[in-house]
């Protein structure tokens, strides 16, 4: 099992809300009314990881080792958004979200394969670091810099785990994981060629509720993740570049090959699939 581990690991490193936020070095005239108000948006969506954790529980029955880490995922991620919100209840508690706001992004998510998903929220980790990067470049009031700074290094421990799930499948399921991972990391690592975001709280996920069934689409200002990547903290494409060079390294580890370019991670998915093909086409031992 890999939760016993992963468990002091991350318990070795966390951080107390009480000790290690510096609420007393806030400086009012630091922070802008627009500054604030993107506080509250990234608190709505970090709350989202309940529904999230509804998800994997449901879709990973057969996997205790796996259900039992998401319960510490789940306690971080919550965490991030209650002292984003203890952040705004010091300091701007006009902005503080309502229960009904936060409830908003509870919603069910269709089944999905285990193998994709993982591999897309082990993505989303690694964006998201380094868009709370950027967010603590971007701001200006030194306790929410190191609020930011706190998160990102979070998502940074937390992609380390699932990566670590990642390589056990691998184990376990062979091609079968490896073209699950390759093809969602051809479409994490392609965001330069989509309009939107490519995060899992930005992509759609329960066909019911089409339109509004992103966790973005469910916040107050749904419009506001695009103005805060392009126009704030100018999420540009060096920083993209960042995350998709993270993407192909971590992909090289796990194939044991290397990966120069979205284009050769998509033609070794591409190799991987014909060996499914073939192997699914194959005659069965024992058949007439």
């Amino acid at each position: 099992m890999l939760y016993p581990e992963l468990f002091k690991q991350l318990e070795a490193v966390r951080w107390s809300m009480d000790r290690d936020i510096p609420w007393d070095r806030f400086d009012a005239a630091r922070l802008s009314d627009e500054q604030a108000t993107t506080v509250k948006m990234n608190a709505i969506t970090e709350w989202s990881a309940l529904p999230a954790t509804e998800m994997f529980l449901r879709d990973n029955r057969d996997d205790s080792d796996f259900a039992a880490f998401i319960s510490v995922w789940f306690f971080e991620e919550q965490k991030h958004a209650l002292v984003l919100m203890e952040y705004l209840r010091r300091f701007r508690p006009d902005l503080v979200p309502t229960e009904d706001e936060l409830h908003a992004v509870r919603f069910e998510f269709d089944p999905a394969p285990p193998l994709e998903t993982l591999m897309l929220h082990f993505c989303g980790e690694i964006r998201l670091n380094h868009w709370y990067r950027r967010a603590a470049e971007w701001h200006t009031e030194p306790v929410i810099k190191a609020i930011y700074e706190t998160l990102a290094r979070d998502e940074a421990r937390h992609g380390g785990a699932y990566l670590r799930y990642m390589k056990r499948a691998l184990a376990r399921f062979g091609d079968e994981a490896r073209a699950a991972f390759a093809k969602v990391g051809v479409l994490m690592a392609s965001a330069r060629r989509t309009a939107q975001a490519l995060h899992p709280t930005n992509l759609h996920v329960n066909v019911r509720l089409f339109p509004r069934d992103t966790v973005q689409s469910r916040v107050p200002d749904p419009q506001w993740l695009d103005q805060w990547l392009s126009r704030q903290i100018r999420f540009d494409d060096v920083w993209e570049g960042k995350v998709v060079d993270r993407i192909l390294h971590n992909m090289g580890l796990l194939m044991e090959r290397s990966f120069a370019s979205v284009q050769e991670l998509n033609r070794f998915r591409k190799e991987v699939a014909a060996r499914l093909a073939a192997g699914a086409a194959a005659p069965q031992p024992g058949a007439a």
